[in-house]
C-alpha cells in the first residue's frame, strides 16, 4: 500500500504538543516524512531533536502557503498521499493504515477526513454545506437561537455523522490528500492567511473528486476557537472570508446551490 508525508504548521506551539503528535506519526510504517513547517517568529531549537523535517521560515506566511511548501515536496518526492494535520491533534498510529487502506480502494475520493471530537467526547461537527454570508456572519454576531436551526442544517446534524459522506466543505484539522488530486485542482490558494483555505480547498477538489468523511475511524482535537478569543484573529477571519465571497460569490453562487443542494439530498431525511 502506498506512503504518505504529513506536514504541521507551527506557530508558537508549545514543544510538548509538537512531540506528541510527530512520535504519534512515527508510530506508523506507511508515514515517510513529517514536515514541520514553522512560522513562528523564533526558531525552536527543541524541533531538530524530533523525527521529522523542521523548516523554519523566520516569518508568519499564513497556514496554507506553510503547508504548500511541504505538499510541493510531496509532490517532487512522486509520494502518492499527503496528510495536513493541526499540532492540537490526538490520534492513533493505526487509523493511518485503515485511512490509506480505503482511500487506496476508491480511486474517486482526491479527500479524506475521519470523524473528530473533543478532548470531552463531544463531537466535532466539521462537515458542512458550502458557507453563505449569512451562516458565517449569522452564527458569530447574531443570538443563537435565531441561529440554530439554520447551523443544524449548515453542519449536517441531521445525518447523524454516522455514514461514509461526499461533503463539499471538510474543515481543515485534519486532510488527508490524494497527490494526483493535488496536481490537478491546484495547493492551498495562498491569498488566504488563515481561515477559509479548508473550505476553498474542499470545494475546489468537490468539483471533480468525492470530499469524503469517513466515521469509522477517529481523531480528537482540542479546536481553540481563536477568533473568538482574539481580537486580532477575528478580523483576520474577516478579511479572509471577504477574500472568500470575493473569489467565489456573494449572494449569486450558482455552484454553491448545486453542491449543497445534492447534499442535502442525500444525507438529510425529509421530514414527513
Amino acid at each position: 500500500m502506498p506512503c504518505l508525508n504529513v506536514s504541521i504548521v507551527l506557530y508558537k506551539t508549545p514543544f510538548e504538543d509538537v512531540r506528541r503528535i510527530v512520535l504519534a506519526l512515527r508510530g506508523s510504517r506507511w508515514v515517510k516524512h513529517v514536515y514541520l513547517i514553522d512560522n513562528s517568529p523564533a526558531r525552536n531549537g527543541q524541533m531538530d531533536a524530533l523525527p521529522a523535517v523542521y523548516v523554519f521560515n523566520g516569518r508568519n506566511l499564513g497556514y496554507g502557503a506553510a503547508h504548500n511548501i511541504a505538499i510541493r515536496k510531496t509532490l517532487e518526492e512522486n509520494v502518492p498521499f499527503h496528510l495536513v494535520v493541526n499540532a492540537d491533534v490526538q490520534l492513533q498510529a493505526d487509523i493511518l493504515e485503515m485511512l490509506l487502506h480505503f482511500m487506496h480502494k476508491n480511486s474517486k475520493i482526491g479527500l479524506l477526513v475521519p470523524k473528530v471530537f473533543y478532548p470531552d467526547g463531544e463531537i466535532q461537527y466539521l462537515c458542512k454545506l458550502l458557507p453563505t454570508p449569512l451562516d458565517l456572519w449569522g452564527r458569530r454576531f447574531l443570538p443563537a437561537a435565531w441561529m440554530r436551526k439554520r447551523m443544524e442544517r449548515f453542519e449536517l446534524r441531521g445525518s447523524g455523522y454516522d455514514k461514509v459522506m461526499n461533503v463539499p466543505y471538510l474543515s481543515g484539522c485534519f486532510m488527508l490528500f490524494r497527490a494526483e488530486t493535488l496536481r490537478q485542482v491546484g495547493l492551498f490558494d495562498e491569498r488566504f492567511f488563515l481561515y477559509p483555505e479548508d473550505v476553498d480547498m474542499t470545494r475546489r477538489i468537490h468539483r471533480c473528486y468525492e470530499t469524503v468523511f469517513y466515521p469509522e475511524v477517529s481523531v480528537i482535537h482540542a479546536h481553540g476557537h481563536g477568533s473568538y478569543k482574539s481580537m486580532k484573529l477575528l478580523w483576520v477571519h474577516i478579511v479572509n472570508m471577504c477574500r472568500y465571497f470575493n473569489k467565489w460569490g456573494w449572494f449569486w453562487d450558482k455552484e454553491r446551490r448545486l453542491f449543497n443542494r445534492r447534499c442535502l439530498d442525500a444525507y438529510i431525511p425529509l421530514k414527513k
